[in-house]
Formats: structure tokens, sequence, C-alpha cells
């Protein structure tokens, strides 16, 4: 190491092949007497054990993709300094508490990825905020592991075996993700004093049932998905902002579910078995953008909907027609997805209420390319609305595909279109605005 320079403060070691460091490696760097070096990174080598001898100046120490199997605590002696220790992607199978005790300042912890099965003893580390250990082999952490944690803000145990909601969780929690574990049930007593928790994620579990346990002043990002859900979390807090119960069982949407969440912007129930959604449901979500529908067994779009939606998916439902009353409040809209469902028609006074649609999806649908439905499209195509082109691009050929009654009926088409365009140009009213600052999330259309 002679010809790293005495005042590093950053030194990479990743990507090699090391197999070994002895605190001698070091010994060469008389600067570090001055506590200069404050990260080093030893990612990706072939390292079996935690270097020993570390500069005391470290405050980042970055180990992840070795061969580790285990912690010992002398080798984290004298590192009061360190606030950052990625562990992650190792062959650690235990984890004693105690190997941690040293690292008095630490803030951060990653320990993903390892083959972790037991945890022992409480871990002492008063100023920790982050701790992951996603994707390892935990069934269970005691409730005295985290008594000396009160300063953890963010707790990431996702792709474990955790049958239950740890008990005692700090506090001071502000995320908590628990996704694909074997968790049946929230439950108050589990989660009912984390009046500072904002995001909770139990998505792909084996949950059946939500309690009251929802009910936190600060939540406001909830993550249900691919559970065992039959009807929807209610008495949830009424700060929440997006509820995603998508993959579940639900049969229905109520008004009394969703009549506390004022705050909501982001809901996603697609893949469900919804069939019925009450009119007026989503009466007092006054704030909702976006709303996910997809693939469940919808036989109309729900009436009442907010007039703030600026998203409406509807794919891979059972709707066979539009009617005016189900857009009518819809002047904010400008994505509608309607592909995948048994619509034969469209109406144009009713696509006429949704003055700000931009981008409306049609396709995988049982058409009758009428010429009504030419003159639809040309009108949506007329207003910029994307739409695809190969929609219906001319009516159905006559009876016995005889070429001078396909050309008659072209332009009987052409003179329909004519006729009736200026017509209903004269009668819409409702001035196209620009949305250009509005927001939507684009996930699958």
């Amino acid at each position: 190491m002679g010809d790293i320079p005495k005042d590093a403060r950053k030194l990479n070691l990743g990507y090699n092949h090391i197999k070994e460091l002895k605190s001698m490696d070091f010994s060469g760097l008389t600067g570090l007497e001055e506590g200069s070096l404050r990260t080093l990174e030893l990612q990706k080598n072939k390292l079996k054990h935690v270097p020993r001898g570390l500069p005391h100046s470290l405050e980042t120490l970055k180990l992840a993709n070795n061969r580790i199997q285990g912690l010992q605590e002398a080798a984290f002696e004298g590192l009061k300094k360190l606030r950052v220790l990625d562990l992650q992607n190792n062959l650690i199978t235990s984890l004693r508490s105690n190997a941690l005790s040293p690292l008095v300042k630490l803030e951060c912890l990653y320990l993903d990825g390892n083959n972790i099965e037991t945890v022992q003893g409480s871990l002492k580390l008063a100023q920790l905020n982050l701790l992951s250990m996603a994707n390892n082999k935990i069934p269970s952490l005691s409730s005295t592991f985290f008594t000396l944690l009160q300063s953890l803000a963010i707790l990431r145990l996702p792709g474990n075996v955790l049958f239950r909601v740890p008990h005692d969780l700090p506090q001071a929690l502000s995320s908590l993700n628990l996704d694909r574990n074997q968790i049946r049930s929230l439950r108050s007593r589990e989660l009912g004093h984390l009046r500072h928790l904002a995001a909770l994620s139990v998505s792909y579990n084996k949950l059946v049932s939500v309690d009251g346990a929802l009910r936190l002043p600060n939540l406001t990002v909830l993550e249900l998905s691919g559970n065992h859900l039959r009807t929807l979390p209610s008495r949830v807090t009424s700060r929440l902002e997006r509820l995603d119960c998508r993959q579940n069982s639900i049969q229905e949407v109520t008004y009394q579910q969703l009549s506390g969440m004022r705050q909501l912007r982001h809901l996603f129930l697609e893949n469900n078995t919804i069939q019925h959604f009450e009119a007026n449901a989503l009466k007092n979500c006054i704030h909702l953008t976006n709303l996910a529908l997809e693939q469940n067994l919808l036989p109309a779009i729900p009436e009442g909907l907010p007039e703030t939606l600026v998203r409406l998916d509807l794919k891979g439902n059972r709707i066979q027609t539009i009617r005016e009353q189900e857009l009518v409040s819809l002047k904010r809209l400008q994505v509608l997805n309607l592909r995948n469902n048994k619509l034969s028609s469209l109406s144009l006074s009713a696509l006429e209420l949704l003055p700000r649609l931009k981008k409306v999806y049609l396709d995988g649908n049982p058409w009758n390319c009428s010429c009504e439905i030419l003159r639809v499209k040309r009108r949506l195509q007329a207003r910029r609305v994307e739409i695809r082109n190969e929609l219906c691009n001319e009516p159905i050929r006559a009876t016995g595909d005889d070429w001078r009654a396909y050309l008659r009926e072209q332009d009987r088409c052409e003179e329909y279109i004519r006729e009736t365009g200026l017509e209903n140009q004269e009668k819409s009213t409702i001035p196209i605005e620009s949305t250009e600052n509005e927001e939507y999330y684009d996930y699958d259309s």
C-alpha cells in the first residue's frame, strides 16, 4: 500500500480477489494516525472474516458480496466513529448482538441476503437509524431485540419467514417493510404504538384480516398486495395517501369502507374479484387522482367517481357499455383504460364529457365497427387524444365482400361523418384545458 497518499480519506479495494487483510497492511499509511481515512470499500472480494485492526477513523465500511461467515466482537474494536456498515450478501447464519456492541455511533446496518436464521440478544446500538435484514431466513425476533434501538426509524425485513409482526417495535419507526413473509394478521397490540409510522408494507404474505391496527395517526402509505384479504381494511387513518390492495380476494367496494380516507390519492385494486362497486363509494376521497381496477369482474364503470381522477384503469373487466352518468363527473381525467372488456359500441356524447382526455385504450373489445365508431374515433383524434389507429380503421365490409358494396359503405360512412361532425362540434361547449402539470402513475397500461 506504499502508493496510497498518506492523507487518503477514501480507499476502494472492491472488485478484487482479496482473501485476507491484516492490520499491518495499513501500517504504511502514517496519516491514518491523524484519522484521515473515512471510507473503506472491500465489496466483491473473497474475505472470510471481517479484517481486524481497521483504522479507527472509519465512518463507512463496505464488506458486501464476500464470504464472511460470522461476526467476532474483536473485529470491530476501536471503530467508535463508524456510521455505516454494509454486510450484504455474505454467508452469515447467526447474528450475535454483542459482536456489534463496539459500534456506538452506527447509524445504518445492512445485513440483507445472508443466511441468518437466529438472532441472539439485544442490539446495543443507540444511534441506529436504519436496519435492513431482507432476504434471510429469520423466523422471529425476540421482544428484547429492539429494547436499545429507540432511534430506529427504518426497519426492513422482507423475504424472511416471519409468522407474525415482531413484538415491541421501536416507537420511532417511520417506515416498516415486512413483504414476502408468512404473516397472517395485523393487530393493534403489535402496531398500535407506532405513532410515527408513515409507510407500512406487508405485501405478499398470508394476511386474511386487519383489525384496528392501522389507525396510526401518521400513516400515509399502506401496501397490502398479494394477500388473502376479502374486504378492504376499515378504520384506517384519514391521512392515508396511497392504498395498494391488488392481488387479493376483495369482492366489493363500499362507501363505508372508504368514507374516512379524505387524503387518499392513489388506490390500487387490480387483480381482485370485485363485482360490486357501490355508487359514490369514493365520495369523500376528494384528492384521489389514480384508481386502478384492472382484472376484476365489474359489469360497468362505477358511478359517482371523484372529479379529481386523472387516471382510471378498467382493463380486463366485463363492461359492455359506456354511459354518460358514469363519466359526467370526470372533468380532469387524462387517461382511460378500457382494454379487454366487452364493448361493441362507443358513445360520443359520453366521451365528450372528458375535456382533458389525453389517452384512451380500447383494444381487445368485440367492436361493431360501424360508421358511428369511425366518427367517434375521428372526433377524438381531432382533439389530439391518443388512440390506436388500428381501432376500427374501416367499417365492416358488406355481405359477400362485394367490392362495389364495400365502396358504397365507405362513401356512406364518409357522408355520415361529414353531416354529423359539424353539428356535434357546435354542440361541444366544454373547453379543453391544458393539464401539463397534472401527475398520474404511469403503471402498466
